[in-house]
């Protein structure tokens, strides 16, 4: 016998997924192993829809397959425990719930996180066409609605509505729904809201505020949860907990709007489940006062402390001596980019001085003065474990916008108004839990990407980042992966490129994780930079720094510093985006630039104005991304390119980092289209004034991503030199002078020069000269010529007929050759000499002529040939 069944207290997703999983077990029998909700009982009592064994009907003997859904907790499904681990058992979970330690495992499982677990069930009986009946097709709706809230609770997903859609296609019918998803309340319930509220009583736990309602009532109320959702709503509180007892047991709904309190992970304790935001259990008569007792020890461990100041703080923070004069501190200010110094002494906080002081001091004539004659030293300061709560009401009360963080006398971070506000700001869009929506992944600042990472990444990868965090923790650092990898996520792409940056000492980091996985590392000291190896993975570990440009196109002088710092100095906002790998926000992401907002916007920003002027390569790179991500440039990006190309600014860089640049566009998709882009920022012209986009310079580079596009296909063995094609492809059409100009400018290595050079002037010839109609003459002209001049010549051929001989050429008769040897022609009485190159030579002719087909063609033309 095979018994499909679902929890205890059963509501209408588990009566939904039951009569659902029939369809897919039609000889299984379904049973309820317990109580069910009383909108499920009075459902069933007015349609019987579907017939429902009770267990005492059930010969426990006879079951060889149990069919759960909508759990798999053994302590959920009541006498069925009974059945796990019985010889010859098979059981087939079926659920929408997380994974926690003890659940049943599976012979066969379907775990997806959605709204209900009926939509998991929709998905497959739509994939396999099984036809629906409009009762089934209700009830199934019934489950959505019901387990999403009206698709209004935060763990609602796209798939729900679209399994919502589909139940309606299939003849559900709204108007019985409707009946049973009222929100009005009886006098009954009205009475039993009235006490929940009344008997209330508030808990605050590390700054969550967690509600604990009580009530008892002689008639069963199986459908208890809708008063957690009213009282939510009209409390303000960060969590609740009812407990109603009734009829000799008591039924515990609990919900949770913020992220430090999983309340499935208190309510599991008492044998029940759910979602960390939405969790329930029923458990046998206690004492409501017993209850509440255990339940507030719980809570009081379950409860994730709130951030502190140490948790948000930038580190390290720049100061400056109070010895020090004035005009350094607006040096400093300048140079690092910031509006407040902490001012120290003998390494000890003293005070801070502000932008607006300095320029008023050096206005009015006091540059050589000591900056502690300007400092002010009455200002607030916080310890590392200062609640943040204390912390915004410190800075809001007393109107400071640079909070130090002091840790024995010595400045250890500062909070500034814009990281409170950041913070203000994750919180409420947590607290409303932004979701995905149109199948594009939505995220916001502070919003946790864990799921994400294990779904995009392989299994050793994740692994590696969880260990990273784990370690960075224990070395009192902080430990964040950045850049493409996470901008791709976001994307909705898999990048497995890693890079993770440190805040703190890289180098150790970076050893201790490589002796965990047992992996090679090698270390630059000087950058605090490391790049680990194991097998054939590699990232790169990176101390967090900041840097300054002496002068513009200068290379940057780098210092340790934050994250925010770290990332503040790349080069688009799209790249600064970031995820923290500690323990206790892992997968957090982080996002100081509003670099999600372009990711959604398609948009290619600049951090701010001076980002060409420091690193005129950028505007190569702002180019070449928008056109591999098919972004667009802002109008303010556009706007200070073209005031860096006015500038002359692009002339100041070294042709080795502009030629950098131009190879990696080579190596793009369609190089050609981000080769068109950038001369029309006149950036080609920057390199030298010869390069200018023309209709002939055009058809060249289109003709030969065409050529490379069909040799790949043809050769995926052979990688030819994209860098000498398109190197040779934008000089094509210059003059002689400007070839040799370009290649001067761009610093090729002499042997690039000369190859590049003899490639166009080959193709050009080859093409010019190219026989016809005689396939031993194309392949003397060209089997003299490298892969690269050959592939280009077959670019720059615009007759159907030249074109069709190269590519005979390069298919076929490159590959050709006679098959006697030296050793043969010996063998037949000729003796060794200049003769053999002769002999081998005309055979390899005659047979790409067609001539000789055979060993023993061959033969005979030699004998009739060479021989007397």
């Amino acid at each position: 016998m095979d018994v499909i069944a679902s929890h205890i207290n059963a509501d209408f997703d588990s009566f939904a997924s039951m009569v659902a999983a029939k369809k897919l077990y039609p000889r299984a029998e379904l049973v309820f192993p317990g109580s069910q909700g009383k909108k499920v009982r009075d459902f069933i009592d007015a349609f019987h829809p579907v017939d429902i064994k009770r267990l005492k009907e059930i010969d426990f003997s006879s079951i060889t397959r149990l069919i759960l859904v909508d759990t798999k907790s053994p302590e959920r499904i009541g006498q069925l425990a009974d059945l796990i681990g019985k010889k010859g058992m098979k059981i087939h979970v079926y659920d929408h719930h997380p994974r926690t330690e003890g659940d049943i495992k599976g012979h066969a499982e379907v775990i997806e996180e959605v709204g209900a677990t009926v939509t998991i069930f929709t998905e497959m009986l739509k994939e396999k066409a099984v036809r629906l009946s409009p009762m089934e097709a209700t009830i199934m709706s019934l489950g959505i609605y019901e387990e999403t809230g009206n698709l209004l609770f935060p763990t609602t997903t796209e798939r729900d509505v679209q399994a919502l859609a589909y139940l309606l296609k299939c003849g559900a019918s709204l108007k019985i729904v409707a009946a049973y998803m009222k929100t009005e309340l009886s006098r009954e319930e009205l009475d039993l809201l009235n006490e929940l509220m009344q008997t209330s009583t508030e808990v605050i736990i590390h700054g969550v505020k967690i509600k604990i309602a009580k009530a008892s009532r002689d008639e069963y109320y199986g459908d208890a949860a809708h008063f957690a959702h009213r009282i939510m709503d009209m409390e303000d509180t960060d969590a609740l907990v009812l407990m109603l007892s009734m009829e000799g047991k008591v039924l515990m709904v609990g919900r949770s709007s913020v992220p430090e309190l999983d309340i499935a992970e208190v309510l599991e304790e008492f044998g029940g489940g759910g979602h960390s935001v939405a969790a329930s259990a029923t458990v046998k008569e206690v004492p409501l006062e017993v209850l509440q007792e255990k339940l507030l020890g719980l809570l009081n461990s379950a409860v994730k402390p709130r951030k502190v100041a140490g948790d948000m703080m930038t580190r390290p923070v720049v100061t400056i001596d109070s010895e020090a004069a004035v005009k350094e501190a607006e040096s400093m200010m300048t140079k690092y980019g910031v509006n407040v110094l902490p001012v120290v002494s003998s390494g000890k906080f003293i005070g801070i001085i502000s932008r607006e002081v300095v320029e008023k001091s050096l206005f009015l004539g006091f540059r050589a003065s000591r900056v502690i004659d300007f400092t002010t030293t009455d200002i607030s300061t916080v310890g590392k474990d200062t609640p943040v709560r204390d912390v915004e009401a410190a800075m809001i009360e007393q109107n400071q916008r640079f909070m130090p963080v002091i840790e024995d006398g010595a400045i250890a971070g500062a909070i500034t108004r814009t990281d409170l506000l950041r913070l203000m700001y994750e919180e409420s869009l947590s607290r409303s839990r932004v979701k995905e929506v149109a199948g594009e992944l939505r995220g916001y600042p502070g919003k946790s990407l864990a799921s994400v990472l294990k779904e995009k990444f392989p299994e050793e990868i994740y692994e590696i980042l969880r260990l990273s965090g784990e370690i960075a923790a224990e070395l009192g650092q902080n430990a964040y992966m950045v850049g493409g990898s996470v901008r791709d996520i976001l994307r909705g792409e898999k990048n497995l490129d890693i890079d993770i940056v440190v805040e703190g000492d890289g180098i150790a980091f970076a050893k201790e994780l490589a002796r965990r996985l047992g992996a090679k590392v090698r270390t630059h000291e000087k950058f605090g930079t490391a790049k680990i190896i194991k097998g054939g993975l590699k990232f790169d570990v990176a101390t967090a720094r900041t840097e300054h440009y002496e002068f513009p196109a200068a290379l940057p002088t780098v210092e340790t510093s934050s994250v925010k710092k770290d990332l503040y100095r790349r080069d688009f906002t799209i790249n600064t985006l970031a995820v923290k790998l500690n323990p206790l926000d892992f997968g957090r992401l982080v996002d100081f630039f509003g670099g999600q907002r372009d990711i959604r916007d398609k948009s290619i920003r600049v951090l701010h104005n001076l980002s060409f002027v420091e690193d005129p390569t950028r505007a190569f790179r702002a180019v070449r991304f928008a056109e591999r991500f098919g972004f667009k440039l802002s109008k303010h990006t556009e706007n200070i390119i073209k005031t860096a190309v006015k500038m002359n600014l692009m002339e100041r860089l070294s042709g080795s980092r502009l030629y950098e640049e131009l190879l990696i566009v080579f190596n793009e998709p369609e190089p050609e289209e981000t080769l068109k882009r950038l001369a029309g920022y006149d950036l080609l012209k920057a390199v030298h004034p010869a390069l200018k986009w023309t209709g002939e310079l055009g058809g060249i580079l289109t003709a030969l991503h065409e050529s490379l596009l069909w040799f790949n296909l043809s050769f995926m063995e052979e990688k030819p030199d994209r860098g000498v094609l398109y190197l040779s492809a934008l000089v094509s059409a210059l003059k002689d002078e400007d070839k040799e100009a370009v290649l001067e400018r761009l610093a090729v290595s002499p042997k690039l020069k000369e190859t590049v050079i003899k490639c166009v002037s080959g193709a050009k010839g080859a093409v010019r000269l190219l026989p016809l109609n005689d396939p031993a003459a194309v392949y003397d002209a060209f089997s003299v010529l490298p892969l690269e001049t050959a592939l280009f010549a077959m670019a720059l051929a615009k007759e159907p007929d030249r074109k069709k001989e190269i590519t005979r050429y390069l298919l076929e008769l490159r590959k050709q050759k006679p098959i006697l040897t030296g050793n043969d022609l010996k063998g037949m009485g000729i003796a060794p000499g200049p003769l053999y190159s002769r002999i081998l030579k005309e055979l390899l002719h005659e047979r790409l002529r067609g001539n000789l087909r055979s060993m023993a063609d061959e033969e005979d033309f030699v004998k009739g040939h060479f021989t007397a």
